[in-house]
């Protein structure tokens, strides 16, 4: 099937003096131009190829790949504004459309936004938009607590940063819990760890509960590997240092060296924690 914003395992039909035609198994073809055909080919061969409108607003293939397909958030660069709205660079030749209405604050060429790829129904368009919360739903959740999950990060609040949760939900990361450096657009990891009686989505950066244990337990022992054996940190170390060095709190570090010390692989002394040999 030919579908627009997304790639198609598609038959090749013929070789013409302007590309490539292929075809999928309901008969509809789509031209692949010659600067995106392979250096060999046989008729039958099958190729991946992405599919959307052209300057001519005709459908047309690419091997190209796209920063985003239809239905995805991204972090892109407006490349130019112009009377029609923002044309974000998304790697291909044809710029994607943010249109006016579909941006939340005015957008700046040269700037990033996190945007959502969708086709417009009434133009038959991909185009894009930054006002996210429109294609995103909590009234009925995919997730649950302890669940790990993927998150684009959105938007800094004073509460913390806002978080697409698995390309669905909205979610919440509170700024006390954040132990590393996050910035928008940001793909990273998370678990789910609280949902309040509205749906509303509490996440953590880290594993929750004794999840975190191991995770913990291991990068502190690759620390101390990477530093001779010794770490200047110990359980009355101060929660800011432990936070530059290891990117993770206080409660989190002392259950981390608590599981190192069960196994027996540290010795907790009143100044640093070292290896045993």
């Amino acid at each position: 099937m030919i579908a627009l914003g997304k790639y198609s395992n598609l038959e090749i039909l013929r070789d013409t003096s302007v590309g490539l035609f292929l075809g999928d198994e309901e008969g509809n073809d789509v031209l692949l131009p010659n600067k995106y055909v392979p250096e060999e080919f046989e008729i039958g061969d099958f190729i991946n190829v992405f599919c959307y409108l052209d300057h001519e607003e005709r459908i047309v293939a690419t091997t190209l790949e796209p920063f985003v397909m239809v239905d995805q958030f991204q972090l892109l660069e407006v490349a130019e504004v112009n009377d029609f709205g923002a044309f974000m660079d998304w790697g291909l030749e044809k710029h994607l459309l943010v249109p006016f209405r579909e941006q939340r604050n005015k957008m700046q060429e040269g700037q990033w936004y996190v945007v959502h790829c969708y086709l417009d129904e009434k133009t038959n368009r991909l185009v894009a938009s930054n006002k996210l919360d429109k294609f995103l739903s909590n009234d009925l959740l995919t997730v649950k607590v302890l669940d790990e999950v993927d998150l684009v990060v959105t938007r800094f609040t004073d509460l913390g940063w806002e978080v697409i949760v698995n390309n669905q939900h909205k979610g919440l990361v509170y700024a006390n819990e954040v132990f590393k450096k996050v910035a928008v657009g940001d793909k990273l990891k998370g678990y789910i760890k609280h949902i309040r009686p509205d749906n509303k989505i509490d996440v953590a950066l880290q594993p929750i509960g004794y999840q975190s244990l191991e995770p913990a337990a291991n990068l502190i022992y690759e620390k101390l590997l990477a530093h001779g054996g010794k770490l200047n940190l110990h359980d009355k170390s101060d929660p800011e240092d432990i936070k530059r060095q290891l990117q993770m709190s206080k409660k989190t570090f002392k259950k981390g060296i608590g599981a190192l010390y069960k196994e027996r692989k540290i010795e907790i002394k009143s100044d640093s924690i070292h290896l045993i040999e």
